[in-house]
């Protein structure tokens, strides 16, 4: 049975090309991009003679059925996008649900993704994040979907074009606060560049120049709360019970300090009272 093949490819240097991904543009039957001009560009680097149909956001719908159709009668198709990974936030993702209902299989051919690619030389927590990919260009749609996020504790990470990213470095920096951020530019290529910095940093630096290539913003989460799962009064007594059962007044206050989160000296004090 034919199939769908989603492939990856780079997201700026030509080099991260993978042998298998020019294989399986060059072996299926027609190959789907999101621009056929980029990818031309990229077919005729590696001198790739292959068929292009359009696949975007704006004729998904009818290009997505017809991809479909031509895969169930036979003929194998290689999804690319503009760069990267097709299908991550892609509209290369409605084509593969599609191929899911009607039961056409799909593989995958990784290649280079922006926002792994990203996080891998940020110097930012990877230990769990959240990608959410590109803010709407609405104002109002963007603020809700940051003020979504004022109490994300995991590393954020969106997408960012250089045309709007004042805009949305400004409502960062009013929703979440003042928190670390590193925005990644140009990755793999000649200028790549990782600037760790504050959002209020941020918008000062991008207000007095123009920023230039996509970005990927990668934002620290919310700090967890510190409050207490004691009082001082709780942990006055918890002291106190170490005092009866025979510890020495400065064991007691630290072993309750340890525990409680308070200040030895603090509980010490209220013992001596």
């Amino acid at each position: 049975m034919a199939k769908l093949y989603v492939v990856g490819t780079p997201i700026g240097n030509l080099s991260d090309m993978s042998q298998r991904a020019l294989n399986t543009l060059k072996q299926a039957d027609f190959i789907a991009a999101e621009d056929t001009r980029v990818t031309l560009k990229l077919l005729n680097k590696f001198e790739i003679k292959n068929s292009l149909v359009s696949y975007h956001e704006h004729n998904r719908g009818t290009a997505g059925e017809q991809i479909v159709n031509r895969i169930l009668n036979g003929e194998n198709c290689a999804l690319v996008t503009d760069a990267g990974m097709p299908a991550i936030s892609d509209p290369g993702e409605e084509l593969v649900k599609l191929c899911r209902e009607k039961g056409v299989e799909v593989e995958s051919v990784p290649g280079p993704t922006a926002f792994a690619t990203a996080m891998a030389i940020s110097g930012m927590s990877s230990a769990r994040f959240t990608f959410e990919g590109f803010l709407s260009v609405t104002k109002r749609n963007r603020k809700e979907h940051l003020n979504s996020l004022k109490n994300e504790e995991r590393t954020m990470v969106f997408y960012e074009a250089p045309h709007k990213l004042i805009y949305t470095l400004k409502d960062m920096l009013e929703t979440f606060g003042d928190r670390e951020i590193a925005l990644c530019r140009e990755l793999t290529k000649i200028h790549e560049q990782v600037i760790n910095t504050t959002l209020k940093k941020a918008v000062k630096k991008y207000s007095e120049e123009a920023p230039k290539g996509e970005f990927v913003l990668i934002i620290k989460g919310k700090e967890k709360s510190k409050e207490k799962d004691f009082s001082f009064e709780q942990a006055v007594e918890i002291a106190k019970e170490y005092h009866k059962n025979g510890e020495p007044l400065t064991l007691a206050a630290k072993r309750s300090a340890g525990e409680t989160g308070y200040k030895k000296s603090d509980i010490y004090k209220e013992l001596c009272k």
